[in-house]
C-alpha cells in the first residue's frame, strides 16, 4: 500500500470518526434541550388498550398571550428589500 492511499484511508477514518462524535454530541444537546422523545411509557399504553383513550397532563397554553406575541411579532415593520443583489 503507498504511502498516499494510506494518507487517504486514514484521512477517510478520521472524518468519519469526527462525524460520528458530532451525530453523538448533537443527539445529546437536543435531548438534553428538549427531554426524553417518547411521553408515553408502558403504564399508558396499558390504559390506552382498557379504556381506549390516553390523557397526558401538560400545562394548558395561554392562548391570549400567544395571540398577543403574534400581533406584536405581525405588527413590527420589517425592512424592504432594496434589490441590490
Amino acid at each position: 500500500m503507498s504511502a498516499v492511499a494510506l494518507f487517504s484511508f486514514g484521512l477517510g477514518v478520521g472524518f468519519g470518526l469526527l462525524v460520528v462524535a458530532a451525530a453523538v454530541t448533537l443527539r445529546a444537546r437536543r435531548r438534553k434541550t428538549f427531554g426524553p422523545r417518547c411521553l408515553i411509557d408502558d403504564s399508558a399504553i396499558e390504559r390506552i388498550i382498557e379504556d381506549g383513550e390516553l390523557a397526558i397532563e401538560e400545562e394548558a397554553l395561554d392562548l391570549d398571550e400567544i395571540e398577543n406575541e403574534e400581533d406584536r411579532f405581525w405588527s413590527e415593520s420589517w425592512d424592504e428589500p432594496t434589490g441590490d443583489w
